[in-house]
C-alpha cells in the first residue's frame, strides 16, 4: 500500500525522539553522579581514611556508576543491553585472564591501603628488601633505602610475605651483647654499664633497662644490655651508646676480649 507519510517522518523522526531522551538521560545522570562523587570524597575525608583509599574508592564508584548511566542512556535506543552486558562480562574474563599478575598486584594494594600494615615515612623491612615507605601505590610500592636507593615492589610480593615496621610503635628497645674477659668482675662491668646508661638522657626511665650474663664462654662472659628509648632515637642511640660503654669499661680496665667459643659440656655416654 503507497504511503504519503515522508520517509524522514517515518525513520528519522523516532530516532531523534529516542536519541534526544538518551542524551537527555546521559546528562542528567552525569550531573547526579558528579555530585554524589563530591559527597562520597567529603564523606570519606572526614572518615580519616588514606588519601590513597580515598581518591581509589572515589574513582572506583564513579566509574560505576558512569558505566550505569551509560547503559540506561543505551537502553533507550532501543539496544537490548543483555547482549552487550554479556559481552562486556567476557571481554572483562579475557582482560582478568590475560592480566592476572597485576590485578593480583592490584587486590593486594587494595588491601595494604585498607588494613594500613605500614604507611608512608615508616622503615620496614620486607623479604630481602629495607627502606623508608615513599610511595604506596595501587600496583606497587616504593621505599628509599638508607643509601638513597629506591626499590620498587609489587604489592603481591608484600602482602604474600612478612612484613617487619621498625617505626610504627613510639618506643623500641636497644639490644646490645658487652663481651668481657671472663677474669673481669661482672659487678664492676655492670656498675660501670648502669653508669653509662644513667647518663644518656634519651634513655627512658620506664620499662628500666635490663643488664644480665647472656653467655658464658671459654675465655669472656657475654653480657646484654637492654635499655629503650623513642623510635626515632633508635639508630644514633645504639651507635653512639656503643662507643661510650667502650670507653668506659676500658677506664676502669675492663677490655673486650677476642671472641670465644661458648663452653660445650660433654655429657657421659649412656650404656
Amino acid at each position: 500500500m503507497h504511503t504519503d507519510i515522508p520517509l524522514i517522518d517515518l525513520y528519522l523522526t523516532p530516532w531523534l525522539g529516542k536519541i534526544a531522551l538518551a542524551l537527555v538521560i546521559f546528562v542528567v545522570g552525569k550531573w547526579i553522579v558528579d555530585h554524589l562523587s563530591k559527597v562520597l570524597l567529603r564523606v570519606m575525608k572526614k572518615s580519616n581514611l588514606e588519601d590513597t583509599l580515598v581518591k581509589f574508592l572515589n574513582h572506583l564508584c564513579y566509574g560505576f556508576l558512569m558505566i550505569a548511566v551509560v547503559l540506561i542512556s543505551v537502553q533507550t535506543l532501543g539496544v537490548n543491553i543483555s547482549s552487550l552486558l554479556a559481552l562486556l562480562g567476557a571481554a572483562g574474563l579475557a582482560v582478568g585472564l590475560a592480566l592476572k599478575d597485576s590485578l593480583s598486584n592490584f587486590a593486594a594494594g587494595v588491601m595494604i591501603i585498607m588494613f594500613r600494615p605500614f604507611k608512608s615515612g615508616d622503615f620496614i623491612t620486607t623479604g630481602v628488601c629495607s627502606g623508608v615507605v615513599d610511595e604506596i601505590g595501587i600496583f606497587c610500592t616504593m621505599l628509599n633505602t638508607p643509601d638513597n636507593q629506591r626499590i620498587i615492589i609489587p604489592n603481591s610480593t608484600i602482602i604474600s610475605g612478612i612484613i617487619i615496621n621498625a617505626t610504627t610503635l613510639p618506643t623500641r628497645r636497644i639490644d646490645l651483647v658487652i663481651s668481657i674477659s671472663g677474669d673481669d668482675n661482672i659487678v664492676t662491668a655492670r656498675q660501670t654499664i648502669l653508669a653509662v646508661l644513667a647518663k644518656e638522657a634519651r634513655i627512658l626511665p620506664a620499662p628500666a633497662p635490663a643488664i644480665g650474663v647472656d653467655k658464658i664462654g671459654s675465655a669472656s662472659v657475654d653480657l646484654f644490655v637492654r635499655p629503650w628509648v623513642h623510635t626515632p632515637d633508635y639508630a644514633i642511640v645504639r651507635a653512639e651508646l656503643q662507643e661510650q660503654l667502650k670507653l668506659a669499661l676500658a677506664q676502669v680496665g675492663i677490655l673486650i676480649p677476642p671472641r670465644a667459643g661458648p663452653i660445650y659440656v660433654q655429657l657421659p655416654a649412656k650404656g
